[in-house]
């Protein structure tokens, strides 16, 4: 049998030589909110929806934040950002809540308590009778 008998007795059978695996490539980390904190995040979403403030929401998973941004209407900025962010978890809290401006409304280690910027205040109201 000469090589090129071989080689076609081999394309008929399919039998092909393996090609070289090539090394993966590494994985790039990224940082993402957990079930817990995005539920955290959707109960205060899924109120402010129900009382007309918000209406839609994004989400981004970036290499060293997480961002949680809510719109009031979809095409314009965010009213506000919801940011992880890790690196800060010792110092100063991974949770901010962060302003249309890029003002930082509240940081802190605990998401609910930091949530709580941006939920309405009940003001009370003074009614004729």
């Amino acid at each position: 049998m000469s090589e090129a008998d071989d080689s076609a007795s081999q394309r008929g059978t399919g039998l092909n030589p393996l090609p070289q695996s090539q090394p993966a490539l590494p994985s790039i980390p990224i940082v993402a909110f957990n079930r817990r904190e995005l539920d955290t995040i959707l109960r205060l979403y899924g109120r402010m929806v129900a009382d007309g403030e918000w209406r839609d929401y994004a989400i981004d998973l970036l290499k060293d934040k997480a961002v949680f941004s809510v719109f009031r209407r979809s095409s314009e900025m965010p009213l506000y950002r919801i940011e992880k962010d890790p690196k800060l978890a010792r110092r100063q809290g991974a949770y901010s809540v962060v302003a249309t401006g890029g003002m930082i409304l509240k940081r802190g280690h605990d998401l609910s308590q930091v949530l709580r910027v941006l939920e309405k205040k009940k003001h009370l109201r003074l009614v004729d009778a």
